[in-house]
């Protein structure tokens, strides 16, 4: 049933709503808190939305059309907000918001500290796309830590760096003239697509030499409560520029979803959050000085290295009877009994069954996968992590940067002339300078010296379903060949370690393949949807 409204309702509802009398209808042109302010009271309310909007809320909201009309409006939703809260304050009033940010020139560093909350969306520069190669004022784009205090450390960091961006700039015409007599133009490949797959592969194999100091364009959208989330860590973080990020960020979401955030700085609310989150910080690396260091000088160089650690041992049962409990009154438990007693062969077929003819990897089984966990522990390069870190629905926690787990070194190195040479004296050159800065200054702000090539150790917890999507994912051709090597090594622990063989048969577009030029055929189909919805030219 939709309400009834007169032709005057009907104008004053027009611009804030996309239709008068549908039961399905979105809102427009509305502040942000008089969303979530109207959302709040609609919970406690009989009334339908728009009647509510037009009996308590449209008298407060004047005409957005002009610059003082807008900050009215933000103003008097502001105090909308804050009334609704009040009355009906809880933490999921603060989801009823959001915001768009957008943070330039930030360091690698801290695009994963911004990158860290699960329920934001995330839009990072890409370094496959997008060549390093710039100077904007005569400098090579990348962050020096506020830390570095000393004239002379200042001066070494900036030399190292410069010398790495150097390299990187100055091999990319090698790289790509390589990868070009690598794999010529096939039959059938648009020359355009050729040349933008040819760069990617060359991008790819030079990233490795660009510190983690590298600075980057981020994109973030989020919720009200997500944002407060956000701004507190950058508060509690020890690196300057992420406290300095939480300043900056604040400053502009103030203008934008003021509400959300008021709680930031208070000292009740925000200010015991930011002492809590140091606090907690602060006890695990003191309780960390009590292990034994690793002995990093014999580490080594063994390559990246994934390692399935832990799992659920009766994985497929726990699969197999949640996906049968849904269709019967038994409880799980009693499910699971059951299942246990089928021979192996038929707790396979029926598996196989209830999985189906998965078209393409977005037919993905339903939340019974979920019901089996794996934990791998990774070793992998900067560069690899960046893309795996991504998957945020799953568990991933990181260590900090080090050179002292080795590099991972590309395919290609020992084929682009004169590479190899320019390649060990950038790593050697960062490794030192690395452990000055971390005698000097600590862990966190050596961090900026890192080489992408180097490695980092993080683990990754996902159930089946997740794992599902990560390996097929991140082993389709087009992917680095780094992170597609970690995937194509976690798909084969699931089925060779965990056993769950079943598990492992459903993960069917997992691709073991050698790549070869990667995008191509990516870019061919995307020049093809470019053609199909290119401007008919005029007569």
């Amino acid at each position: 049933m939709t309400p009834e409204f007169t032709d005057a309702e009907r104008a004053r509802l027009e611009p804030r709503f996309t239709n008068p009398d549908r039961p399905c209808f979105a809102l427009r042109n509305l502040p942000e808190t008089v969303k979530g302010a109207l959302f709040a009271r609609y919970s406690r309310s009989a009334k339908p939305l728009r009647r509510l909007y037009l009996d308590e809320f449209d008298a407060d909201v004047p005409p957005t059309s002009g610059t003082d009309g807008a900050n009215e409006a933000t103003g008097r939703a502001a105090a909308l907000y804050d009334r609704v809260l009040g009355q009906y304050g809880d933490d999921s009033v603060a989801q009823l918001g959001s915001a768009h940010v957008a943070c330039e020139g930030v360091s690698n560093v801290l695009t994963k500290v911004l990158e860290r909350g699960r329920l934001m969306s995330y839009l990072e520069q890409s370094t496959r796309y997008v060549p390093c190669t710039e100077r904007p004022g005569g400098r090579w784009k990348y962050v020096t830590p506020a830390e570095i205090a000393d004239l002379a450390d200042r001066r070494r960091y900036r030399e190292t760096l410069d010398n790495a961006f150097e390299t990187y700039a100055r091999f990319l015409g090698g790289a790509d003239a390589h990868f070009r007599r690598a794999h010529p133009r096939r039959a059938g490949d648009d020359e355009s697509a050729w040349k933008r797959a040819v760069r990617s592969r060359g991008l790819d194999t030079l990233r490795g030499l660009l510190p983690a100091a590298t600075r980057s364009n981020l994109g973030i959208h989020g919720s009200g409560q997500a944002f407060e989330a956000l701004l507190l860590r950058l508060g509690a973080h020890p690196l300057a520029e992420a406290r300095a990020m939480a300043a900056a960020m604040f400053a502009e979401l103030e203008q934008v979803i003021p509400a959300f955030i008021q709680r930031v700085h208070r000292a009740d609310r925000g200010g015991a959050w930011r002492d809590y989150l140091r606090g907690q910080h602060a006890a695990a690396a003191d309780a960390a000085c009590t292990l034994p260091d690793e002995d990093w000088n014999r580490s080594g160089n063994a390559g990246n290295d994934v390692r399935l650690i832990d799992w659920t041992g009766d994985g497929e049962t726990a699969v197999l009877a949640a996906a049968l409990y849904l269709q019967t009154e038994h409880t799980l438990s009693g499910v699971r009994l059951l299942v246990r007693q089928m021979p192996q062969d038929e707790r396979l077929h029926t598996i196989r069954n209830i999985v189906g003819e998965r078209g393409n990897r977005r037919h993905r089984p339903g939340r019974a996968f979920e019901h089996a966990d794996y934990t791998f522990d990774v070793t992998a390069d900067y560069g690899a992590f960046r893309d795996l870190q991504r998957h945020r629905m799953l568990t991933i926690d990181w260590q900090r940067l080090t050179t002292r787990h080795g590099t991972e070194e590309p395919d290609a190195l020992d084929d682009i002339p004169g590479l190899r040479p320019a390649w060990n004296r950038v790593i050697d050159e960062s490794r030192r300078l690395y452990e000055h800065l971390r005698q000097r200054y600590g862990a966190d702000t050596a961090q900026y010296a890192v080489p992408m090539a180097c490695r980092i150790r993080f683990t990754m917890r996902m159930n089946a379903r997740e794992a599902m999507h990560v390996i097929e994912l991140r082993t389709q051709p087009a992917g680095h060949p780094s992170y597609r090597r970690i995937c194509q090594r976690m798909h084969r622990l699931i089925r060779d370690q965990a056993g769950h063989e079943a598990i492992a048969e459903a993960i069917r577009f997992a691709n073991h393949e050698d790549a070869g030029l990667g995008r191509i055929d990516a870019e061919n189909r995307q020049e093809r949807a470019a053609a199909q919805h290119a401007p008919t030219p005029a007569a």
